[in-house]
């Protein structure tokens, strides 16, 4: 059934589910969706307030929103007569303000940026807040450099990250009047529209991991009055890495998939999803030849310990089996060690600061014996390998 974008925000707002995660091509309308979305709570508002007050001053009140807008904010100074101090402008805005100057988050920022790209680049935010620069630590010369596409993306994100992590731990304060600040009390809703659009796919499935993590651990009471997340994104992996660490599905979940189309006539249609890929077991053999690829090229990085656990999670659900885990009895060696690494590689939580080492050479070989491990003794995909042959 065919709908307009502002009644599938009606719908996505009339359920009490604390995720809504939507794949959707690119040209969809995603972006717009989240537009509608924050345009209809934003009415909310001022129907039952009355207050003389802009709706994008109120709407963030209840709704907190990331998508190609919020990176809009943001625009670069190349210095193109001097050359040398290069900088990240950010437009006047009730966003930025909230996070940078009324809760403080610029430290923050900063080491979120960091541990998300693995680099040592410090932004240094002006003291009015108007622009960062962005320095190379240990540059005697401290001066700005322009970062790639994909830096300034896993930058705009920690900004919101940032404030979404206060957002969290504020809200899991369940008495308002013991919480520091009373500013996120009013908020309902996250919407976070492909955050993902300039990573490559290290930082992309760390982002998602990162994310998961946060809204596993955002408390959500029976009653339904916790933070709703709704996500959309154009990205497999990224919409495959969340579904499976957030653990959707259609059996007994209140979580819900969707997959939005946008249809001939201009019309759109939001469609129920079940499965974590958007081919069925096809994505299985997605998850095998990046391991394969990363294994025999040497380019193991943590990022591929999550894809060895999904893929064995979608073997062990495929055979039959009630935990992945029982897949490792097969391999040779310290089965229990195995199982440890690839836990602490794909659950370590990363949002108290700590950095975790990238893999050592064996924990890289470690990669590749669990893969053939899968590959030699699962039925499966012992026939794939025949078949590749």
């Amino acid at each position: 059934m065919s709908k307009t974008l502002t009644e599938i925000a009606e719908q996505l707002q009339a359920t009490d589910k604390k995720v809504q995660l939507i794949y959707a091509f690119n040209g969809s309308g995603k972006t717009r969706l989240s537009r509608e979305f924050k345009e209809l709570l934003a009415s909310k508002i001022n129907e039952e307030g009355g207050d003389e007050v802009s709706i994008s001053e109120m709407s963030r009140k209840n709704i907190l929103y990331y998508n190609a807008f919020t990176e809009d904010l943001f625009y670069w100074d190349n210095d193109l007569d001097g050359d040398e101090h290069r900088k990240l402008k950010i437009h006047p805005n009730a966003f930025t303000k909230w996070v940078l100057e009324e809760q403080g988050q610029g430290n923050n920022i900063a080491s979120n940026f960091q541990r998300l790209t693995n680099s040592t680049i410090e932004p240094r935010f002006s003291a009015d807040f108007s622009e960062v620069s962005l320095v190379m630590r240990g540059d005697d010369q401290n001066k700005p450099i322009k970062i790639s596409k994909g830096e300034e993306s896993n930058l705009i994100w920690s900004v919101f990250y940032s404030l979404l992590y206060l957002i969290k731990e504020e809200r899991n304060i369940s008495e308002p009047e013991n919480r520091s600040t009373n500013d996120f009390d009013a908020l309902e809703y996250i919407f976070i529209d492909d955050p993902v659009s300039s990573l490559d796919e290290n930082h992309l499935i760390q982002l998602a991991v990162d994310l998961a993590t946060l809204i596993k651990s955002s408390y959500y009471p029976s009653s339904g009055r916790g933070l709703k997340f709704i996500i959309t994104t154009h990205s497999p992996t990224f919409y495959n890495v969340l579904h499976n660490e957030l653990g959707l599905n259609k059996k007994g979940k209140k979580e819900g998939c969707y997959l939005l189309e946008k249809l001939e006539d201009g019309s759109h249609r939001l469609d129920t999803k079940y499965g974590d890929s958007n081919m069925s077991f096809s994505y299985h053999l997605h998850l095998k030849q990046t391991l394969e690829h990363a294994t025999k090229n040497n380019l193991v990085e943590r990022h591929h310990f999550t894809l060895l656990r999904n893929l064995y999670e979608k073997t062990a659900s495929f055979l039959g089996y009630s935990e992945w885990g029982k897949l490792l009895e097969s391999a040779p060696g310290d089965k229990q060690g195995y199982l440890n690494r690839i836990i602490q590689f794909t659950s370590h939580n990363t949002l108290t600061g700590e950095v975790l080492p990238e893999p050592t050479p064996p924990e890289k070989q470690m990669v590749k014996l669990l893969l053939d491990n899968l590959i030699d003794n699962y039925s499966y995909w012992k026939q794939e390998a025949e078949d590749d042959q």
